[in-house]
């Protein structure tokens, strides 16, 4: 089978417009978390991470775009835009391109939103993408709920592997918009303070928006400093709940145990967890019960909620990309908002960032509909 890596990114977040401002912020134990008074998105004051417009529109200009364009699509078009020239590919018929969502261009539907319903289509958004940077091959939506972000990574090396293509850019992102926070506010899912993954006091989920786009490649050759090789990768659905996640565990433990398989490896040889870690009482709890089963009680694990809160179908490619600069920093990121563990299992929550020699992180997500997905990545030889 043939080595693929994930290689060049970037993120845009409420911290900047790339990589390194996400991760210096992190490093510092900055959260991007900020109270939102918006009566016109939620009737009471929320805790997101939100993108600054103005600053979307100025940096999106430099592109100098030909038509209108949506928030969503401004976003997606400055990460990815960035990706691709750090590159220095040729968009041929064996570079393929990946757009993760969950709910895409969902704003367009609102009364007084200038854009055409149609664009609202997942499809539609593939196509723009496409067409503002002229791919040649057809665009592939994954939206799978909050798994979506990893799971694009998954399908990149497949497409690999199989011999379909041998790059595949990822470009994935979502809005807070006022549809969102009902949704969850429906549920009652939504802290009313900051979240805390893990954590006995732990009330709920934020929402943050985050754009984050990377290169999924089976060359070696002008790798990016952090690039990492991508050794095994599994998703499983649990068929538990439309919204709830398994009491036992049992799919996200089905997907890290074939991603371990695949990998050739042992829940011992992973040097770090980069988990789901919404702090919501289901999740958190299902995830501990699954690490529980794997024998991976002591290995160090964080949640980024804390820092961006929960970036729906982007959080997957986002905290992977975090998680190659952990690795490459030989550095475990604190699991921001942590104080007291609070599920009954035992996990090994990071609460303090600390150096560490680290050669391979696994990578989780779970979302709603029990779809569970898990990487395995691994720090390249120098």
């Amino acid at each position: 089978m043939n080595n693929t890596y994930l290689s060049h990114n970037n993120i845009v977040s409420s911290f900047g417009f790339d990589s390194q401002a996400a991760v210096v912020n992190i490093k510092n134990e900055v959260s991007g978390l900020q109270l939102v008074d918006n009566p016109k998105m939620l009737p009471e004051p929320f805790y997101s991470s939100l993108i600054p417009a103005e600053k979307t529109r100025s940096v999106f200009e430099t592109l100098n775009p030909q038509q209108e364009y949506t928030r969503l699509e401004q976003i997606l078009l400055v990460s990815l835009e960035r990706v691709i020239k750090k590159s220095q590919l040729e968009l041929n018929d064996r570079v393929g391109l990946i757009i993760s969502t969950t709910k895409g261009n969902i704003d367009v539907l609102s009364e007084d939103s200038p854009f055409h319903k149609n664009r609202a289509y997942l499809g539609e958004l593939g196509k723009i993408v496409q067409s503002f940077f002229g791919f040649k091959t057809e665009p592939i939506v994954v939206s799978n709920a909050c798994v979506s972000g990893i799971l694009a990574v998954a399908i990149a090396k497949r497409f690999i592997s199989q011999g379909r293509f041998d790059h595949v850019f990822i470009a994935s992102g979502d809005l807070v918009t006022p549809f969102i926070l009902s949704g969850f506010h429906s549920f009652q899912a939504l802290s009313p303070t900051l979240c805390r993954p893990y954590c006995k006091t732990r009330s709920g989920i934020n929402i943050g928006e985050v754009a984050a786009s990377a290169l999924v490649t089976r060359s070696d050759a002008n790798l990016a400093e952090e690039a990492v090789k991508i050794l095994g990768d599994a998703s499983c659905n649990d068929a538990n709940h439309i919204s709830g996640p398994s009491r036992t565990g049992e799919g996200l433990y089905r997907a890290v145990r074939s991603a371990l398989s695949e990998a050739g490896l042992v829940s011992e040889e992973i040097d770090y967890i980069s988990a789901h870690g919404t702090a919501t009482s289901f999740n958190d709890e299902m995830e501990a019960i699954a690490f529980d089963r794997l024998g991976m009680q002591k290995t160090p694990l964080n949640s980024l909620k804390g820092y961006f809160g929960h970036t729906l179908g982007a959080s997957g490619l986002m905290e992977a990309i975090i998680g190659m600069h952990s690795l490459h920093q030989n550095t475990l990121f604190t699991s921001k908002g942590f104080q007291e563990l609070g599920v009954s299992k035992p996990i090994n929550v990071i609460t303090e960032t600390t150096p560490r020699e680290l050669k391979t992180f696994l990578k989780t997500a779970s979302g709603f509909g029990g779809c569970n997905a898990a990487v395995i990545f691994q720090k390249l030889q120098k």
